[in-house]
């Protein structure tokens, strides 16, 4: 078989992409490279899963090879990059994989289950000299900079926090999707399928990223609350406040618990003003003296498609491993604190038609967390108490 170098994978026009877990969230990455294709930017030349896709999944994307064996479709592909979207646990060891065959890496958030296994990827990807972007789509959203640029002005005064609000609902057959949903560990293997680490992760990159506090070492300490209304291991209700070596906070609540759900969203507290970040929407509401509210829509940058300019024509990465570190000390908090405590059962009921648990008055609860920065138990919730309480983080 001939092989081909690194350099000559990245200099192919269009970019050979293999991809590893195309259900489930997959499905969206597949949708994604369809796009892509049809600008001519990459192709699909592989899929890694157990069970082969069809052809309807596969409508549009032409007849890409697929094996269950990660490596030996890197190999027999030619990939230029890899497109990791596997359970969490597998993270680091496909990714490294990938970075030995000198394969460019898009890995899906969280890249990895604890702070440990993320360095062992970062560090791993470093040293083979490959490009990997951490899949947070939100950090590709023009309004971070945007956002940012006006705090550096001066436009909302003094920056006193940042809150995140995520008030989610998820059926019981959302912990029953998988073996690992829902779950801390599995086969004594960390997984961290929790609400802060996993389905409302973005809330939580996004407030450090509009702190300017992306780093390991930009945190010097994380305070959690973690809870659950159903009946699994992981936190369904949770919260999480984040101190910055600035001594700026950040404080994040998420439930996949709400009454009513709703867009997660941001916020910028300043001393004469706020702004507003719905990110899945890229929606922003600057509210300030002197100023009537002023709303605003802006563009994204999707993470594939940057990474394929990266190494097409030297396009500055969006989402750098290093540049999720502070949100890997958060998961590793989250990973490092007891487990969740449950919810007395008066303080949730099922919805019988939905087949979901709702814990009362929570979508209360996580706005007020993000518009004051405090913790559910600092809120009056009777059945939160401080689970885990860091003051210093060990970078």
């Amino acid at each position: 078989m001939t092989t081909t170098t690194a350099s000559e994978r990245s200099g192919a026009t269009p970019l050979p992409v293999v991809l590893a877990g195309a259900r489930g969230h997959g499905r969206w990455h597949l949708a994604n490279i369809r796009r892509l294709q049809d600008k001519g930017m990459v192709r699909l030349a592989g899929v890694c899963e157990l069970t082969p896709l069809n052809p309807e999944e596969l409508d549009g994307l032409g007849a890409p090879e697929q094996s269950g064996d990660f490596g030996a479709l890197l190999d027999s592909t030619g990939a230029a990059i890899a497109v990791i979207c596997t359970p969490i646990p597998t993270h680091t060891d496909l990714a490294l994989t990938a970075a030995r065959r000198g394969v460019h890496l898009l890995l899906e958030k969280p890249p990895a289950p604890s702070y440990a296994e993320f360095r062992r990827m970062a560090d791993g990807v470093a040293a083979a000299g490959v490009a990997c972007q951490i899949g947070f789509q939100s950090l590709g959203s023009h309004a971070v900079r945007a956002i940012r640029e006006l705090v550096a002005k001066g436009a909302l005064g003094e920056v006193v926090g940042i809150g995140g609000a995520g008030a989610w609902a998820r059926a019981e057959a959302y912990y029953r999707r998988a073996p690992w949903a829902g779950k801390r560990r599995l086969n004594g293997v960390d997984v961290i399928d929790g609400a802060l680490t996993n389905p409302l992760a973005h809330a939580v990159a996004t407030g450090l990223a509009l702190a300017g506090a992306t780093h390991a070492e930009d945190v010097t300490g994380i305070e959690t609350e973690l809870l659950r209304a159903n009946d699994i291991e992981s936190d369904d209700t949770s919260c999480v406040r984040i101190t910055t070596a600035g001594s700026g906070r950040v404080t994040v609540a998420a439930t996949l618990c709400a009454e009513h759900p709703g867009e997660p969203y941001v916020l910028v507290h300043g001393t004469s003003g706020r702004i507003t970040f719905w990110y899945k929407q890229d929606r922003v509401l600057v509210q300030r003296a002197g100023h009537g509210p002023e709303e605003i829509e802006y563009g994204r940058t999707d993470l594939l498609e940057n990474l394929a300019a990266h190494l097409t024509d030297g396009t500055e990465l969006l989402v750098t491993p290093d540049a999720t570190g502070a949100f890997m000390k958060v998961v590793e908090a989250v990973r490092q604190a007891p487990d969740p405590t449950p919810l007395p059962a008066d303080a949730w009921h099922l919805v019988p038609e939905e087949n979901r648990r709702v814990v009362h008055g929570i979508d209360g609860l996580v706005a007020s967390a993000a518009d004051t920065l405090a913790l559910y138990s600092e809120l009056g919730a009777p059945w939160a108490l401080p689970t885990a309480s860091a003051n210093e983080v060990s970078t």
